[in-house]
């Protein structure tokens, strides 16, 4: 989820400021890079100072993990240790599936919570009202009305768009949209504006989306082997049981069709010895 991390960090810091104050409540004076000094050499994702001196870390989670609290808890006390003072801490939700997280560690003698939030309860209506073009384009995380029209809008806000600004802004709705499901969307409502860019040209975000891409290719060749050899293996195993028993019954055929490579590969050798298809299959 490397792409998603590095688009959204990006907006955060940059021009979505709505966006920050509905997370935070607060302004964000300045951008802290810190690694912790830990032997995890832990790195947050974003670190902020308010203008009023304090310390806000947003933590942004795609996906549902258990062990987020003893994470949280390990950041919390990294970012004491190094600054003095206990950040604020917000765990910012931005996955597809229902958020299923504890936000708190209980024990006999300890206390610790965080707020979490499911980037769904902000108000995606109000985000593309805002002037921010990056407040526009993380609505499109946010809870929406309709999302094809919201795609619309934030394309032809982009549209307006300088040049560089464009082409970024672009890059990141592409790759948030495909946590929504809607990069196909975002595709076509390109298509229809006066923009001609190819996003795997930006400097920042174009290495992650061929890496993105080449890894999406390998998988998809490597699962078209694997479809491929099942396949032939069915075929020859569906032989050898029609010359044995012959034609093959409705229910059996069924049966193969469902069987992994290494089941169909058994049954292969079990057909010179089974007395029936049932016998085989049972």
């Amino acid at each position: 989820m490397q792409e998603y991390d590095v688009a959204l960090k990006l907006l955060l810091q940059g021009s979505a400021k709505l966006t920050m104050r509905e997370l935070t409540g607060t302004a964000i004076a300045k951008w802290l890079d810190v690694e912790l000094p830990k032997v995890q050499n832990l790195r947050l994702d974003l670190l902020g100072q308010t203008v009023d001196g304090g310390l806000i870390h947003l933590e942004l989670q795609s996906s549902n993990d258990a062990a987020m609290p003893f994470r949280m808890i390990e950041y919390c006390l990294g970012v004491q240790r190094l600054f003095g003072q206990f950040p604020r801490q917000i765990l910012l939700y931005v996955g597809e599936a229902p958020m299923r997280m504890e936000s708190k560690l209980r024990g006999p003698d300890l206390s610790f919570e965080y707020r979490l939030i499911d980037i769904r309860e902000l108000d995606g209506e109000r985000l593309l009202e805002s002037g921010d073009v990056g407040d526009n384009v993380i609505a499109i995380l946010a809870r929406l009305r309709d999302d094809r029209e919201a795609v619309h809008r934030i394309v032809e806000r982009i549209a307006g768009l300088a040049a560089a600004e464009r082409e970024t802004a672009l890059a990141q709705l592409t790759i948030l949209a495909g946590l929504r499901h809607l990069a196909r969307t975002v595709e076509q409502e390109t298509r229809n504006m006066p923009i001609d860019l190819d996003i795997r040209d930006h400097e920042t975000l174009g290495p992650i989306i061929i890496e993105a891409e080449q890894k999406g290719l390998q998988k998809g060749l490597q699962k078209g082997r694997q479809e491929g050899r099942q396949e032939g293996d069915l075929t020859i195993l569906r032989r050898q049981i029609a010359k044995r028993f012959g034609a093959l019954p409705g229910w059996a055929a069924e049966r193969l069709a469902g069987l992994s490579t290494t089941e169909l590969e058994e049954l292969s050798e079990r057909v010179l010895d089974a007395g029936s298809v049932e016998e085989l299959l049972r």
